[in-house]
């Protein structure tokens, strides 16, 4: 390896490192956010964490139509720099709740979002070439997953045991829908119906912190495997995507059967409805696994998709890419808070048997266009 593609090597794994550290807070913060909001229920606040993560996802989704514009001015490093500003203000609203800077943060986070994947996008496009775009993508994803780890380690043994929380808390074209469902559903959702779930008594709210170590366990285990160890490019991504698939169906099947039905829903902190199985932590936690594994699968095969047929205009193609994923996570994240877990998932299973069949079709047609140019 010359030593201008070790640079190129070297800030791919600095851009990894960065977004580890920027996530291992925000990450974390999702996932708990909806289960911290209903122990901080009081004349003085009365935000809800479905709503502010909502509101994120809304505005970063139609701000994704500015941020190439601001990248192309300012450049994808300055303008990482100043979402991870954002990011920052975000979390250490946490730190003295009140509801008029948990929403107006939410609105700034959501701007400070799309600069900041469309930087990302840019900027990992910028350091690989078609032969080193997959394992690129792999490992950044893989570095990025960390941060679903060292968080939710912190909330495990912290809320262990705890049936509240404390109010004083310190900060710690289809295929693109089917990532935001996807993305709602993992960062928010899953982790605020086991901490609801009755049966698991005291544990719930540790499990919170479990489940979100469990499901980077599985986005990373994915990001290494498919980003980095596959080398047929035009096999491995089909097969990578349906195996995505079918990960995920069996999640949402064994999710179905183990978590209750009204788990979700915003109106109280315990369930009332029975489950088809007596909830097994066990079950639980390897749906996280399977969660972090399917969206892994999904999300690193877009992103070198999108690398490949869009090198050179990778700026607007991520930003189109996070403005879908986004608005679907936003919508996600506003109705999962009345909708009963049971139509949430049948959205999702719908929804990403769409998208891969979608993503076969794109598939397809560029290894067509490469055959014909090698022709």
């Amino acid at each position: 390896m010359n030593p201008y593609e070790n640079r190129r090597t070297f800030n791919v794994v600095i851009l990894g490192v960065g977004f580890l550290f920027i996530f291992t807070a925000f990450t974390t913060c999702g996932n708990v956010e909806q289960t911290v909001v209903k122990s901080l229920q009081t004349d003085t606040f009365t935000g809800s964490g479905y709503h502010s993560l909502g509101i994120i996802y809304g505005v970063f989704s139609f701000s994704n139509l500015l941020a190439p514009t601001v990248v192309a001015v300012i450049g994808p490093k300055m303008t990482m720099f100043l979402s991870g500003l954002l990011y920052s203000g975000y979390i250490a609203v946490f730190i003295i709740p009140s509801t008029w800077s948990f929403y107006l943060t939410s609105v700034l986070i959501g701007i400070g979002a799309a600069m900041l994947w469309t930087a990302q996008g840019h900027f990992l496009v910028e350091n690989s070439e078609a032969s080193t775009i997959n394992r690129n993508t792999g490992m950044f994803w893989a570095l990025l997953q960390c941060s679903m780890l060292f968080g939710n380690l912190y909330i495990y043994f912290d809320w262990n045991g705890k049936t509240e929380v404390s109010g004083k808390i310190s900060a710690t074209a289809c295929p693109f829908c089917s990532a935001g469902l996807e993305l709602s559903f993992y960062s928010g959702v899953y982790g605020t119906c086991i901490g609801a779930t009755t049966q698991f008594g005291e544990a719930a709210k540790g499990l919170i912190g479990i489940s979100g170590i469990v499901v980077g366990i599985g986005e990373i285990v994915g990001g290494g495997l498919f980003g980095l160890l596959c080398k047929n490019n035009r096999f491995r991504r089909t097969s990578v995507v349906f195996l995505g698939m079918v990960v995920h169906f069996v999640a949402v099947y064994l999710i179905f059967l183990n978590i209750p039905d009204d788990a979700p829903v915003v109106f109280s902190t315990t369930t009332q409805h029975k489950p088809y199985l007596t909830p097994s932590v066990s079950i639980a936690l390897l749906c996280s696994f399977l969660l972090g594994l399917g969206d892994s699968c999904f999300n690193t095969q877009l992103y070198s998709i999108l690398g490949c047929v869009y090198a050179g205009q990778s700026t607007p193609a991520f930003a189109i890419f996070k403005f879908i994923q986004s608005v679907f996570a936003a919508v996600a994240f506003f109705y999962s808070g009345y909708l009963l877990l049971k139509w949430q998932l049948l959205l999702m299973v719908t929804l990403g048997f769409s998208g891969t069949l979608c993503f076969f079709v794109v598939e397809r047609m560029q290894n067509f266009l490469v055959d014909l140019q090698e022709y």
